[in-house]
């Protein structure tokens, strides 16, 4: 568990070695900020190598120099590349291998060296992958679950001597997005408001404090205009204006929210659940969960509709000249007159 790797780092229970893999940047990041925090002793002699420009000779003979200005130095080794599958005769540097495997086996103690492979699997037939694992401090980078996410919110609230209310969790979640860095700022932020008062972060607070980023706002037009909501889809697009964002971007986000959703929902009615989903299209779970539970709610063929709809007002766009901004408005309210109408 990547919080008890935290824990030791901050008692000082510091390896010479530590991998981490996967996707997820912000543990990677607080890993290797935990560690510099630690190792500062007076100046931090810090070097960052890439292993995709330098090869894995360059940083073991960092590693086995005896650092001049602290006890213990920090190696940061980017692009482990070599850990994952990669067709023969393609890879950009030749490795030394051998060299890193008999390394492994006696790493020294001056030294901490943290490989990094931001990769979603590595490659396990490999030796040097085996033993990688075997002698390294793992952390897993890897996104989080739907479940999983909420969890983390409450602990990272809790970091801070506070709680977050489930209904609250799901709220930031669906206004700041998924990225853990920024939802590690809000917490933050919102605890230091509260400061040694209330304990609980709320909706209410979440919706009043919380940043939101264009994609979500985006995501909340369009939620609107399908739900019939044209006054709250309307409010959203003119908060929109107001902050100078371009209709023509905005009509793309649009459509690009409305291919997302079709794609969830052919896999979801092809028997992918939720997690295979996200894997498919490379997207974070809880995402992909928000729209597996509305399925229902909206027909694949009315999302079809709109999104030809949203073809043609990008064309309207580029080619007409005058008031743009009138024409994504005109389109919004269509669906008022479609819903009024009813069926012929």
């Amino acid at each position: 568990m990547i919080t008890s790797i935290w824990k030791a780092i901050r008692s000082g229970q510091i390896d010479p070695v530590y991998l981490a893999v996967g996707t997820e940047s912000y543990f990677i990041e607080k890993t290797v900020d935990l560690l510099k925090n630690k190792l500062t002793d007076g100046e931090l002699e810090l070097s960052i190598f890439d292993l995709d420009e330098v090869p894995v000779d360059r940083i073991i003979e960092e590693a086995d120099t005896i650092p001049f200005f602290s006890d213990r130095k920090l190696i940061i080794a980017k692009n482990a590349s070599f850990l994952k599958a990669a067709e023969r005769g393609k890879e950009k540097i030749d490795h030394d291998l051998k060299m890193l495997e008999a390394w492994l086996e006696h790493p020294p103690s001056s030294s901490v060296t943290i490989f990094v492979a931001p990769y979603e699997k590595l490659d396990e037939r490999k030796k040097v992958t085996k033993l990688m694992k075997q002698k390294a401090v793992l952390v897993e980078a890897k996104a989080l679950q739907a479940q999983d996410l909420e969890v983390w919110l409450d602990h990272e609230a809790r970091n801070f001597g506070k709680r977050i209310r489930k209904d609250a969790a799901q709220t930031l979640v669906e206004m700041a997005g998924t990225n853990l860095t920024l939802l590690s700022s809000e917490i933050e932020k919102m605890s230091l408001y509260l400061g040694s008062g209330d304990e609980e972060i709320t909706v209410g607070l979440v919706k009043d404090m919380t940043a939101r980023t264009l994609e979500q706002d985006a995501f909340k037009m369009l939620q609107s205009y399908l739900d019939g909501d044209i006054s709250g889809a309307l409010l959203v697009y003119y908060d929109l204006l107001r902050q100078k964002e371009e209709p023509v971007a905005l009509t793309a986000l649009l459509a690009s929210q409305i291919r997302f959703m079709v794609h969830v929902f052919y896999l979801q009615k092809k028997g992918y659940h939720a997690q295979q989903i996200s894997k498919q299209l490379k997207a974070h779970p809880y995402r992909v969960k928000l729209l597996v539970e509305k399925r229902q709610q909206i027909p694949e063929k009315r999302l079809l509709e709109v999104l030809g709809d949203l073809a043609d007002i990008d064309l309207q766009l580029k080619t007409v000249s005058g008031n743009r901004e009138r024409i994504l408005e005109f389109f919004l309210m269509k669906r008022n007159e479609r819903k009024n109408a009813g069926p012929n």
